[in-house]
């Protein structure tokens, strides 16, 4: 088997390779959940604490929806921006928008008009489908907004709108989501209608990562890129049609995109989504459900188990794999969950937007790998830890963690630079991330060549904040680094120089600061450290890993000087 798409890095051989394996195949979106509906029409496949849906039904339901999103003009190869809560109607867009070609650009609900106006110019959105409101906030006004600017976004569409919105919704030019969905019409008869296949080596996801820079970049996947590492995850984790996942993961990032849709979905099991995690309602949720298996960040599961020690009477019995990612486990957090939950299998997991899973221990791997390592990789793909060279340096000895496999993406969108410079001389895609591997090929995290805060799972671009606090009135020059959080892994931490005469700014003067400008409130400092000069080395370079330290070392006493 052969693809005549513009696969970028990919060689003919790797293509052909891949589709020779299984681990592309010739089956897209459309057709993987098709062959769902057909098998188990009456299976229910996703539940999100409002709404419940059967094979059959999203089936249906998401043929209806794409015919309506083709005959509103929404074409193949149009991009389409979904910030979506974790609700079934994500899952419904997603596979209503592959099955006509359109390319989905998920972005999570957090983000606000800075950060959602960059991916709407930056990926040339038409069309962006959002809630109508969430946790207070007004998404398809902020969207109105991008639209006075925006030289490409045409279409709105509101979610969960209420019914007497409808009519105020439509004055201002904004489609309810319900009213696309094309009634009266068989999904055969859709086919008919649209008459078009999209193939599997086409564009089908395009995933915004904060990376190095001041501005996300967008990872270009195809379905089997995509589908490819879900693949590998469902045989890792040990999935089956008698697994429910649970997914208090945004649904709109790498990891609840592959894990609450795709793992399932391929695997034939079913999904059960949490739209605002709470521990305690994930308790009655997870016991209501049945659910079997979680991917999240480690801070998911210790709050998790931190609310179970309030209710003893919480029953966890069905769970039977844990999956934490973002940044290593500690070991008390895996020695916990143990003596909680004996039947459950605490996993750990390292990957990125650009390849999905770079390494993740398994059901069968010793149970210590956990503690240990961020796992080995997959079957199918090769890791590597490099040098500045670029190729591979001893084991044991920590260099840049490096992948190779089918779950690559594409590209970059519109940065070919940038995407070149991934490569090493034989192809591996470095990471960023520093790593050791020991000699049976289990990979730890250790540190990062990136400027980046991992909170909680969630990539923060310390320079996008640092820009953002560049023109404060009160500073004189500033420096953001992670510091070390025992529930979230890292929080931001901003050292702060006063102009002369100035105040220093207190944590919440920075993060109004900051959330006026349209940051997220998890992208905002959580600390606030006054000092006299910033450590610079000696070509002016500020050094962070001695701000870094400082911080750290600050931490562990009872009351860390200099900190508002």
């Amino acid at each position: 088997m052969t693809s005549e798409r513009d696969l970028g890095r990919y060689t003919q051989a790797q293509i052909d390779e891949y589709y020779a394996s299984g681990q592309w195949t010739d089956e897209n979106f459309t057709e993987l959940l098709r062959s769902r509906a057909e098998a188990h029409p009456d299976k229910v496949f996703i539940t999100d604490g409002t709404y419940s849906l059967t094979f059959a039904d999203l089936y249906g339901t998401a043929q209806r929806l794409a015919l309506g999103l083709r005959r509103s003009g929404l074409a193949a190869g149009d991009r389409v921006a979904v910030q979506l809560p974790n609700w079934a109607a994500f899952v419904v867009a997603a596979a209503a928008l592959s099955r006509i070609g359109a390319v989905m650009v998920p972005i999570m609900p957090i983000y606000r008009k800075d950060e959602v106006s960059h991916v709407v110019s930056d990926a040339s959105i038409k069309m962006a489908i959002a809630p109508a409101e969430f946790k207070g906030f007004d998404y398809v006004s902020m969207f109105d907004e991008i639209r006075q600017d925006s030289g490409t976004l045409e279409s709105i569409v509101a979610v969960r709108a209420p019914e007497n919105t409808h009519e105020s919704l439509a004055a201002r030019d904004i489609t309810v989501f319900e009213d696309l969905i094309v009634d009266g019409i068989e999904p055969a008869e859709v086919d008919a209608e649209l008459d078009f296949r999209v193939h599997p080596d086409d564009p089908f996801v395009i995933v915004y990562t904060s990376g190095t820079t001041s501005r996300p970049k967008g990872c270009v996947h195809t379905f089997n890129t995509y589908a490819s590492g879900a693949r590998a995850l469902t045989i890792a984790f040990g999935h089956t049609e008698a697994d429910v996942q649970f997914g208090p993961s945004p649904i709109t990032h790498t990891t609840g995109l592959v894990t609450s849709v795709l793992i399932p979905l391929i695997a034939g099991a079913a999904t059960h989504v949490m739209a605002e995690w709470s521990p305690a309602q994930g308790l009655i949720e997870i016991q209501k459900y049945g659910c079997t298996a979680a991917v999240t960040a480690t801070t998911f599961l210790q709050t998790l188990m931190a609310a179970a020690e309030g209710h003893p009477e919480a029953d966890l019995s069905s769970l039977r794999v844990w999956t934490c990612a973002g940044s290593p486990i500690p070991a008390s957090v895996v020695e916990n969950a143990t003596a909680h939950l004996p039947s459950t299998s605490v996993l750990s997991l390292y990957g990125r937007s650009e390849n999905l899973s770079t390494t993740t221990c398994t059901v069968s791997d010793d149970p210590n790998r956990a503690i240990t390592s961020d796992g080995a990789a997959l079957p199918g793909a090769e890791v590597r830890v490099v040098g500045a060279d670029g190729f591979a340096v001893p084991r044991g000895t920590e260099g840049d963690i490096a992948y190779r496999g089918p779950s690559h993406m594409i590209e970059y969108l519109n940065r070919p630079e940038d995407t070149a410079e991934l490569y090493t001389p034989e192809g591996f895609s470095r990471s960023g991330d520093l790593g050791v591997m020991d000699e049976d090929g289990f990979v730890r995290v250790t540190g990062r060549t990136k400027d980046i805060v991992i909170r909680g799972g969630m990539n923060i671009s310390v320079r996008e904040v640092e820009d953002k606090l560049a023109d404060h009135p009160d500073l004189l020059s500033l420096a953001v680094v992670g510091m070390p959080d025992e529930k979230l892994g890292e929080k931001v931490c901003c050292y702060v120089v006063a102009k002369d005469g100035h105040p220093v700014p207190s944590v919440d003067d920075l993060r109004t600061y900051l959330t006026d400008r349209g940051v997220a409130i998890q992208k905002t400092p959580e600390r606030v450290i006054a000092i006299d000069e910033l450590p610079m080395t000696a070509t002016g370079k500020i050094q962070k890993h001695v701000l870094r330290k400082k911080v750290a070392a600050e931490l562990e006493q009872p009351t860390a000087a200099g900190a508002l």
